[in-house]
């Protein structure tokens, strides 16, 4: 006769797992939010100004850019991507778009943006068929990209640009700048594309398992190309911004956009390990950053410290990124 030992079974026995993984991700977004809360509230109590309504519209007019571009740049990072060409992109459509505004504003927009598609396009191609490593190919096209923006205008910049393409990309809606708008639109569409598509899912499944995404039948190449188009295009759509608020295009616009953009996605929550990131969590970092620069600008901190601080900030954002997936 043997004894037979009874083991009660632990229904849900993964559920730690994923509790500790919701625990983290959950931690990931607070601690975005706070930053940014706190660091306004830090310069709200050192000068006064820095509260007003104005700035604080300012601020968010200021950042506008940046949170475009950084929106494309967390989903590039989320499949554990990077895209360095982004700031040329924007010097590069924005020229393009400007040289052909003289035929009319649709003409102009549409040829910015099909110069975006371009890019982003070619770049994805190269990473996802050619499999070249994406610092390398991105590097690389930095690069090119910036060089056919001078070549296309001999250097020059181009001045006068139409009043109906300035009211569309730098005006005012109910008072609040179309810039800002069309910043949080693009945070929003891009949130729901990630959290509510099959497109978001398989981002996010190459980002977390490239092998295992590929095993379970999605097709990476194709999402790859996809996500470095959508980047570009987003990169044309802040060049727009930028030529509309200074009235001029330049062939060195944009010049070290992607910096920031890569920061404000890491302060945003997104993992340079793939697989994690929140687009409004990007518009979030991009605030961060506007606000930070702002405060020490009101403070008459010098501009070279302030590249010192902006660096700390993303330094302990990845930190921090680091920490909470240690804690997931």
């Amino acid at each position: 006769m043997t004894d037979a030992t009874t083991v009660t079974p632990r229904p849900n026995a993964a559920r730690p797992e994923k509790s500790s993984a919701w625990q983290g991700e959950s931690l990931r977004k607070a601690s975005v939010a706070i930053g940014c809360i706190a660091l306004f509230l830090v310069f709200s109590v050192l000068n006064s100004t820095f509260y007003q309504v104005s700035n604080l519209v300012d601020i968010m007019l200021q950042s506008s850019i940046n949170a475009v571009i950084a929106v494309g740049m967390t989903l590039v990072i989320m499949t554990r991507g990077i895209d360095l060409s982004v700031g040329s992109v924007v010097g590069l459509s924005s020229m393009v778009a400007a040289d052909m505004l003289s035929h009319g504003a649709v003409i102009g927009i549409a040829a910015g943006l099909g110069v975006g598609l371009v890019c982003g396009f070619l770049n994805g191609l190269l990473i996802a068929k050619l499999k070249l490593p994406d610092f390398i190919v991105t590097l690389g096209t930095l690069s090119i990209y910036r060089g056919a923006a001078l070549i296309y205008v001999d250097g020059q910049p181009i001045y006068g640009l139409p009043k109906e393409f300035r009211a569309i990309f730098a005006g005012r809606i109910l008072d609040v700048p179309t810039p800002v708008i069309l910043a949080i639109v693009v945070a929003i569409l891009a949130f729901l594309l990630v959290r509510f598509t099959a497109l978001g899912e398989q981002i996010v499944a190459i980002g977390g398992n490239e092998e295992a995404a590929r095993l379970s039948g999605v097709r990476i190449e194709r999402v790859k190309i996809t996500v470095y188009t959508l980047s570009s295009l987003l990169s044309s759509i802040a060049g727009f911004i930028l030529i509309a608020r200074i009235g001029a295009a330049e062939p060195i616009g944009g010049s070290g956009f992607e910096l920031q953009a890569i920061g404000s996605a890491v302060i945003g929550g997104a993992s340079l390990f793939g697989g994690v990131g929140n687009p409004l969590g990007s518009l979030v970092g991009a605030l961060t950053l506007g606000g930070l620069q702002n405060g020490l600008t009101l403070m008459n901190v010098p501009s070279f410290w302030q590249y010192v601080a902006s660096g700390l900030v993303v330094i302990l954002a990845v930190l921090a990124d680091q920490w909470t997936r240690k804690r997931g």
